[in-house]
């Protein structure tokens, strides 16, 4: 057994993806459902609880919702190897069509679904328009390295995607939200729109952990070394990420449980286009890929960031710009719950044409070896 706050050996790439997951991980699923029934009972058995929770308030968000999202983002950002950050940049076809597929086609892509999936129910609509919006810098690298990707780069990629969202987050929601609705005669969102709580929110949830994760890394190293924060620090350190998520679903849920209660048909139609939202963007990062030959681990990389979220911060703006009980909050909410065993499935799809597309490319995983004929004596 690997004692608490090792670094467990690395399992063979062969090895089935579920069990190279550690425990946490593994039952993602299971936690994310069980914090929405401890997140239901409390909202019906907690009398006052919302306006308990909106006593306090930090960036238009209840003081104990905000903890949890900034809980859940810093040990993310943490793991970032930011000084590496030029090696990825040097490859341009990598980072130009990263960018690309995260701030171009990725929100338009959801756009799309929403307004196609979803024309009777501005609320949720207006939701997963802010999910596309929020790129990945999560769980991501977690699916990354489960298919053999190019774990630094996609950690520099997340890095950038985080520093961009900072930028353009605000202005890519006006543009989605306002302008672009009204350019194709569709109804723009209401005035309850603003520009300035999204910003308020990137710069609170983002720009915060952001800055506390880099100054982590960088002092941790500087003090005891790269092998020791990698090694001792991170294991330590990472479960708080999905504490965090498992405390904002919980506390979400209890507000939320009575719109679900009454309308569970909705959540599954917020689920529709999320499913194919992610299938649609990481066969494009695939397709992307394989056009400009990066080779399979980048590839995998490129795939994988085009088609991840950060449903942390979606839920942090929903919440800070419509409220903790708004349809936008709980189209942010259905997110994990969606995102963890789609993208565990895309990882055997990426491993799959990892061995049937990139033949020869020693960055691929190796093909399975042959099972023993019954037939042989």
């Amino acid at each position: 057994m690997t004692p608490p706050g090792a670094t467990p050996s690395p399992a063979p790439a062969a090895a089935p993806v579920v069990a190279r997951l550690s425990r946490l991980d593994r039952f993602l699923p299971v936690w994310i459902l069980a914090a929405m029934g401890l997140g239901l009972a409390l909202g019906r058995s907690v009398p006052g609880l919302a306006d308990a929770l909106d006593a306090v308030q930090v960036g238009g968000v209840s003081v104990p919702i905000a903890v949890g999202l900034l809980v859940m983002m810093y040990p993310v950002l943490a793991k970032v190897r930011y000084d590496e950050t030029r090696r990825v940049t040097g490859d341009r076809k990598l980072l130009l069509s990263s960018l690309a597929l995260n701030w171009l086609v990725g929100p338009a892509v959801m756009f799309a679904l929403a307004w196609a999936l979803l024309p009777d129910l501005p609320e949720y609509r207006t939701g997963l328009i802010i999910v596309g919006l929020a790129r990945c810098i999560a769980m991501v690298l977690i699916w990354n390295d489960l298919a053999c990707g190019d774990r630094e780069a996609g950690a520099v990629l997340v890095a950038i995607n985080s520093l961009f969202q900072i930028v353009a987050y605000a202005a890519l929601g006006w543009f989605y939200l306002q302008v672009l609705p009204g350019w194709l005669g569709l109804t723009t969102t209401s005035a309850e729109f603003s520009i300035g709580a999204i910003t308020v929110s990137v710069l609170v949830f983002l720009g915060i952990p952001l800055l506390a994760g880099f100054l982590t890394r960088t002092l941790g190293e500087r003090a005891k070394g790269r092998a020791w924060y990698e090694g001792t620090f991170l294991p330590r350190l990472g479960p708080w990420a999905l504490y965090g998520l498992l405390f904002t679903i919980a506390l979400l849920f209890a507000l939320q449980g009575e719109q679900i209660a009454e309308r569970p048909g909705d959540v599954v139609r917020i689920a529709l286009p999320l499913l194919a939202y992610f299938v649609i963007t990481f066969g494009l990062g695939m397709l992307t890929g394989r056009v400009l030959r990066l080779g399979y681990a980048k590839t995998t990389t490129l795939a994988f960031t085009a088609a991840g979220n950060n449903f942390e911060l979606a839920i942090a703006v929903a919440i800070g710009t419509y409220g903790v009980t708004s349809g936008q909050a709980l189209a942010g909410v259905v997110g994990p719950l969606i995102e963890v065993p789609v993208l565990v499935a895309l990882v055997y799809v990426s491993l799959w044409a990892g061995r049937r597309f990139f033949p020869g490319d020693p960055t691929a995983p190796a093909p399975a070896p042959p099972a023993p004929s019954a037939a042989r004596a």
